[in-house]
Formats: structure tokens, sequence, C-alpha cells
């Protein structure tokens, strides 16, 4: 009874266990709420200490995708899934295909995508079994990786963020400091490079490191000491849970601007010391909404152009929710929530959805 006051409290519709000995699939399936339409999320493969710890994930995500597609303006709702597992040595097309026909058996109230620890090859495994998944090839008619698009929104964004507390939205000559070296990272950097932003850039694994590097001029800092920088701008985007009582006092930035999910270890405690610390925070689900949007395009049949229009809207949504914020002087993640919130409403009522882990 205990999980179901659990999805109860935060508004979840469905969860779903999923396993399968022969295929070693551990996995779980949650859907939060379908009011806009089918939900969609990342499937995540992460090797989580508990089943606990992976129920938790999974709920949080789920959640953040039925407020991150609200607030895009998409008609889908939000729903995530996570497989317990090593993505380093646990990945085979077995596992995944297995995977794909629980999802089949939802029958299309949960459409996947891929998430930290998978990949277009994973997804497209699953495409064997069903047709509820995106982030397939262009080859098979899909868009291919989501991370330029996924990219482009948080630069977009942090324009945004910019003109509100910097004074314009030039980044040029702006210290800005990004936290992981992985796919959507590189192609910020390269979008930050030529606008000839100062990049600072740190990740626990030394090949990105050098592989960024050769791309864009940065410089590499250790991991711990991305917190103690004076930048006007910090870009998570490894990770959530970064942003927490240990790390807020620490932190000496105007702007936190990322693509990681979840950043907030604690969505009450830590957006509040935050906005009455004067550091601006994109609500994560705001600024990282390229990569929905690019998979949401997928579904329309996909053109590269106009997901990248569409994401463009994230640089005018995260100016209403700055707006909101001011003017209800609330920190920008439930002002963020209101806006998602409100959209809900008015389509096809809300249940109590808003409610913190």
């Amino acid at each position: 009874m205990e999980y179901f006051n659990l999805l109860e409290n935060q508004g979840h519709e469905q969860v779903v266990f999923c396993s399968n000995k022969e295929a070693g699939l551990k996995s779980i399936i949650a859907i939060h709420n379908t009011t806009l339409g089918p939900a969609i999320g990342g499937t995540r493969m992460w090797h989580y200490a508990t089943t606990d710890a992976a129920l938790k994930d999974v709920l949080r995500l789920a959640r953040g995708m039925t407020y991150k597609a609200a607030v895009a303006g998409l008609n889908l709702g939000g729903g995530q899934a996570v497989i317990i597992g090593n993505s380093e040595t646990g990945k085979n097309e077995l596992l995944f295909r297995t995977f794909g026909k629980f999802i089949a058996g939802l029958g299309g109230r949960y459409i996947t995508a891929e998430d930290v620890g998978t990949e277009m090859r994973d997804m497209e495994f699953i495409r064997m079994e069903t047709k509820h998944v995106t982030g397939i090839s262009k080859a098979l008619g899909g868009s291919g990786d989501p991370a330029p698009v996924s990219a482009y929104g948080v630069y977009i964004g942090m324009k945004a963020c910019a003109k509100e507390k910097l004074g314009n939205d030039s980044l040029e000559g702006k210290k800005v400091v990004v936290q992981g070296a992985g796919r959507v990272a590189h192609y910020l950097c390269e979008h930050l490079s030529n606008e000839n932003a100062d990049i600072y850039v740190t990740d626990i694994r030394e090949d990105r490191i050098k592989r960024l590097v050769s791309f864009v001029k940065a410089v590499v800092v250790k991991p711990d000491e991305v917190y103690d920088i004076k930048g006007d701008i910090f870009a998570p985007c490894a990770l959530g849970g970064i942003i927490n009582d240990d790390t807020i006092s620490r932190l000496n930035y105007k702007i936190i601007a990322g693509v990681a999910n979840n950043q907030l270890e604690d969505e009450e405690k830590n957006g509040k010391a935050l906005f009455e610390k004067g550091i601006l925070y994109a609500p994560d689900y705001v600024i990282n909404a390229g990569g929905l949007i690019n998979v949401a395009n997928e579904l329309e049949g996909y053109r590269h152009d106009r997901a990248l229009k569409r994401a463009e809207s994230i640089y005018d949504i995260i100016i209403k929710v700055i707006e909101i914020s001011k003017k209800m002087n609330i920190p920008t993640n439930k002002a963020s929530n209101l806006l998602a919130e409100e959209r809900l409403k008015n389509i096809g009522g809300i249940r109590n959805i808003y409610s913190g882990f």
C-alpha cells in the first residue's frame, strides 16, 4: 500500500515492473500523465544500487516529462523507463528486443526514446518489436541523434537567461562552465565557441574531455572544482541532483542553465535557496526540451529544420517563466510548474501532480 500512496501523491497513472531472466532484463516503466496525449520519455540504463533507487528515479523522470511536454506546447504526456544494469557491459539485442515487447504490450500508452546509458542502436533493437519508439536512425525514417537539437535548445535558453541577468543575450566573453562532456555538451560547446564564450569543462571520463577539447578551445577543470569557480553561467550536463545543500553554498554563478534532468536534489528547498541567493535557475525540463521536441517531430515525419525552429521557442518560454517568477516573487522552478499545470488544466484537468520527492 505504501507504493500506491507514493503513486497517488505524485499523480502517476501506471507503473510496470518488467522482468525476463533469459534476457537479463529488470526494468521499470512509469506513466505519469496522459492528459495531453500518449506518454513519452527516455529509457535510462543505469546500475542502480537498489530497486527503490531505480523506482524513485523513474518516477521523478516521468513526472518531469509531463511538465516538459506541457510547457513545450506538445500534445504528449509524460513517461520514463529505466533498465537496471551496466550500460558498458550489459547491452545486447535480446535485452532490448525483450524490453520492446513490454512496451508493445502497453498499446501505445508509452513511447520511448534514448536516455542516459542508451543510444540509437538500442532504440533500433526495440523497434524490431514495437513501433512505439523514437530516436532511430534517419535511414529507418527517424531523426537520428537528438543531441544536436537538445544542445541548441539549451544554448537558446542560455541566451534568454543572459538577457535577463547579464543585460543582453550575447554570450561573447561570458564565462560558461560545462559539467559533463557527453554528446549534448559537445554540441553545446560548439555553439558557445562560435559565439566566443570563455568555456570551462569537466567530466569524470578522460576520453570524453580529450575528444571535446580537440574540437573546441576550453579550459579543463577537475570535477569538484566546478562548484567553486566564479563564472557567469553554470551548465550541468551530466546526472541530476548536483544542486543541493552542499553545493549551493559554494556556487558563485549568476545563471544555472544546463541539459541534465532533475538538477535540484530537493525541488522545494533548493529552488528557494537559489532564488534567495539571486542565482537565475533555468528549470531543467524547460531548457532541455529540445530533445523531446526533436523526437516529437519524428512522430510527425521528421524534418531537422522544423525541429530546430521549434526548439527556438525555448527562448520565449524561459522569458515567460522569468516574468512569472518576478511577478509572483517565486522561484523559477515553481513558475514553470505553474505554466505547465495551467496548460494541463485547460486541456483536461489535472490531479495533484506537484509534490516534491
